[in-house]
């Protein structure tokens, strides 16, 4: 009952960050939106936070604009009078263009308009994290800041890499923190990295110019990772460990013959077993041997943890005022960058299946309250969201600004019956996706 209660707590807080994050980020993108429509004189009918198709939670007229919050939290929206947007409403197409429409004024003020709620997005996600380094500063871990180095995944060690290996340079230059190693690996360019062996030997590894792609095509994601003590912390109930009578206080000596130290050392023979294992352990000083089967997956039903002071010493930078502001877009920056670069992912078949929906979103906030991850996440999410938003699709920001460029440029503007059409066809494309992604997050919940 006291796992329950604690599970739905840690669902509940999560929930809470993630709604008031979203929330947030869409009044402040439709107000992106709304203020330059009012600018430019533009009817504004509707604002309001959230979807209400058939009712509203709330509502109230304040001048020509109906403000409200709507009952389906998936989005939110201005309706610009005059214009063809996600509420397919046309009737007043059927109309002579009124000088306070959207249709009548002229495609700069079209253009603006349409790029507001973006241009918020990424002056948002700038100013937080101008904020965020101001108010919190940063943690870094130097070359010599894990106790035991850097544990290192099968494929990487097919490099030169070792396990136990320190990080000194990164593309012959000493790095900020070596925890960003495989965020470097995977985003950006990476052609060499200067290690040090356990045996004292220093190494520069030369790294594919492909890297990325390997890693995301063998799953390895995070190639190196803090190296543990392999000291038993939880054993699950009813899974091969436990059937086979481990116990918490064991001390893992030996796997399959080999000596075992660190928790790599471990998931690494189990890895490469066939069948059954043959797990010595010391209780209470007295060896004794243990055979365990393992699941399909590799795995026993335990686990181990070491607190991060434990195995990393980490030194915390703080910034002054104009630092903050360096700092801050140097993140923004590189934030937008990074998520541009593992954008092409997504067109492959695994990318597709990895789409993340409102689940997966909402997992990325902790389970307890912290004002800090709250601000960094809403911060990524503003961003990623202003890029998402410029997408050339019909329906989405980018589509509309797509139809208006063409039209300064050409002098032609897209009959009102082709854009009907076109918000069609991209409301049913952003669907099919709103689709994948919250399926893919039901089939992982199952899994």
């Amino acid at each position: 009952m006291a796992l329950f209660y604690i599970k739905y707590m840690e669902i509940l807080i999560k929930a809470s960050q993630f709604i008031l994050s979203l929330s947030l980020l869409i009044v402040l993108h439709e107000l992106g939106h709304f203020i330059p429509a009012k600018l430019f004189k533009t009817r504004v009918e509707k604002f309001f936070l959230f979807f209400d198709t058939k009712f509203a939670l709330f509502k109230k007229k304040i001048g020509e604009t109906e403000y409200g919050i709507g009952w389906i939290p998936l989005g939110g929206y201005v309706k610009i009078a005059g214009m063809i947007d996600e509420s397919m409403d046309t009737e007043h197409l059927k109309q002579e263009p009124q000088p306070w429409e959207f249709r009548s004024k002229p495609a700069w003020q079209r253009l603006i308009i349409m790029l507001g709620g973006v241009f918020v997005n990424f002056v948002l996600g700038w100013f937080l994290y101008i904020m965020i380094t101001g108010v919190w500063g940063n943690q870094v871990v130097k070359s010599n800041g894990l106790k035991y180095g850097f544990a290192v995944a099968d494929t990487f060690l097919e490099y030169g890499f070792q396990n136990g290996d320190q990080i000194l340079k990164i593309n012959e230059e000493v790095p900020e923190s070596v925890m960003d190693i495989n965020r470097d690996l995977f985003l950006r360019t990476v052609h060499s990295v200067e290690v040090l062996h356990t045996n004292g030997e220093k190494q520069t590894i030369s790294i594919p110019e492909n890297i990325g792609k390997i890693m995301w095509e063998n799953g390895t994601m995070k190639p190196f990772s803090p190296r543990m003590i392999a000291k038993i912390d939880s054993i699950l109930p009813d899974n091969p460990a436990a059937k086979a009578g481990l116990l918490k206080t064991d001390k893992i000596v030996t796997v399959n013959g080999k000596k075992i130290d660190f928790w790599n050392d471990f998931t690494s023979v189990l890895d490469a077993s066939e069948g059954k294992i043959n797990l010595e352990v010391n209780r209470n000083g007295v060896l004794k041997t243990l055979e365990i089967i393992p699941t399909e997956k590799k795995k026993i039903g335990i686990s181990v943890t070491a607190t991060e002071d434990d195995i990393i010493d980490a030194q915390q930078i703080d910034y002054g005022f104009s630092e903050s502001i360096s700092k801050g877009t140097s993140l923004a920056y590189w934030t937008l960058k990074d998520y541009i670069t593992q954008f092409k992912y997504v067109f492959t078949k695994k990318g597709a299946q990895s789409i993340g929906g409102f689940i997966a979103i909402g997992n990325i906030f902790p389970a307890y309250w912290s004002w800090e991850a709250f601000w960094r996440i809403t911060a990524f999410l503003s961003i990623m969201l202003g890029f998402m938003n410029l997408l050339p699709i019909p329906a989405l920001d980018g589509g509309h600004v797509m139809f208006t460029l063409w039209e300064m440029v050409t002098g032609k503007k897209p009959s009102d019956k082709f854009l009907e059409y076109a918000q069609v066809a991209g409301f049913v494309l952003l669907v099919a996706l709103l689709l994948l992604a919250n399926g893919n997050d039901i089939v992982k919940l199952f899994k």
